[in-house]
């Protein structure tokens, strides 16, 4: 088994948990915050756009079931890769994707990844805006972000039912395929 960490942040939290976590080869997936000036932000203050950090997930997997390059391909379909003010209806910077990378390979698989969806010609003209930056310290959530998708089933689909519209939307069939849909 060999254990690495990945970290996007793409809007909130609640919606990138689920996506990931049914997956072979993840081991845990966290809600927290990173990017930010303040050791042991709150919900509320990077919610109140005080801090600097944005939502994120911290997902460690085995990278001898799963890749690092099959969750950047998951981390696409899962936001509006074209969006730099937030993600759906959460708007401002504590909802902007980022893909925070540990290391060089990973910073090699995300900006390749990018390259080809900006190529691909999926989103028309618009420019693929996600940065991809250095991870910096993972701050992880309150204990009632964590696992919102089976704390709260009811609401989150209420919240994820406009990711679920614009990933069939932009990717079809592939979602069938290869990532938003596929479970273990």
């Amino acid at each position: 088994m060999t254990i690495e960490k990945a970290i996007f942040a793409g809007g909130c939290f609640w919606c990138m948990v689920e996506p990931f976590e049914t997956r072979s080869g993840i081991i845990s997936v966290v809600s927290g915050f990173t990017g930010g000036h303040k050791d042991y932000p709150t919900y509320d203050e990077v919610s109140g756009h005080w801090t600097g950090h944005v939502e994120a997930v911290m997902i460690e997997f085995d990278n001898e079931v799963i890749y690092y390059a099959d969750l950047v391909e998951i981390y696409w379909q899962l936001i509006d890769p074209t969006d730099a003010g937030g993600q759906f209806y959460d708007r401002g910077e504590a909802y902007c994707p980022v893909i925070f990378v540990q290391n060089d390979q990973q910073r090699k698989i995300a900006e390749a990844s990018k390259v080809a969806l900006q190529a691909s010609g999926r989103f028309g003209e618009k420019e693929i805006i996600v940065p991809i930056e250095e991870a910096e310290t993972f701050w992880p959530a309150e204990d009632y972000h964590q696992d919102f998708y089976k704390k709260n089933p009811s609401r989150y689909a209420a919240v994820h039912k406009v990711r679920l519209k614009f990933a069939k939307k932009n990717w079809g069939d592939l979602t069938q395929k290869k990532g938003f849909f596929q479970r273990k």
